[in-house]
């Protein structure tokens, strides 16, 4: 079977964000052909095209980082019905300039968590948007909001939920079979 690297971005830039802990907890419960890293975002800039020409040198290792992955995987909270700013601006980073964009024709897996009863359903919708003018193919199914409820997940990334953690396992092997898909379909320039 072939193996990805797959890079995931935290919406969230808190550190104790329980969107960083459900990033740990499927990172830990997916299929061993996927290995992660994170990509962060917490200290790019705010984005401006006066930087297209010559990139800030933690904005160019941010793209870089996503080039050398197979993957991307979004897991982000909902603020105000969208996604974080943090998360569009580490997005718009590295989508340009213009014939530059970083996420063509890369898989990509949006999951998010909220206390709420819907998860971050809106904010799924409003990055699917972006991610589809960004031309990332998606894997649309299946879609994933989960309630965070307290001890959900547990400090060393475990899923307490029996359910919730089948779940997961699914959603997390359907994302490696996704991946496959998108490479037989758009292989890759070797």
């Amino acid at each position: 079977m072939t193996t990805f690297k797959v890079g995931y971005l935290i919406g969230s830039l808190a550190k104790e964000s329980i969107n960083r802990k459900l990033a740990h907890a499927l990172t830990r419960i997916a299929p061993e052909q996927l290995t992660f890293t994170e990509i962060a975002i917490r200290d790019l800039p705010l984005y401006s095209y006066d930087y297209d020409s010559d990139y800030p040198p933690v904005a160019r290792a941010f793209k870089e980082s996503i080039a050398a992955v197979d993957a991307v995987l979004f897991v982000t909270p909902e603020y105000n019905r969208s996604i974080p700013g943090g998360l569009k601006n580490a997005i718009d980073w590295a989508s340009r300039p213009y014939g530059q964009n970083a996420f063509t024709r890369k898989p990509s897996a949006v999951i998010g968590t909220s206390p709420g009863s819907i998860g971050t359903a809106i904010a799924q919708q409003h990055l699917r948007s972006v991610l589809g003018f960004c031309n990332s193919p998606q894997m649309n199914a299946p879609e994933a909001y989960i309630q965070f409820k307290p001890g959900l997940i547990d400090d060393d990334g475990n899923i307490t939920n029996e359910s919730t953690a089948e779940f997961l396992r699914t959603y997390m092997t359907e994302f490696y079979h996704f991946i496959e898909r998108v490479y037989i379909a758009l292989p890759r320039d070797t």
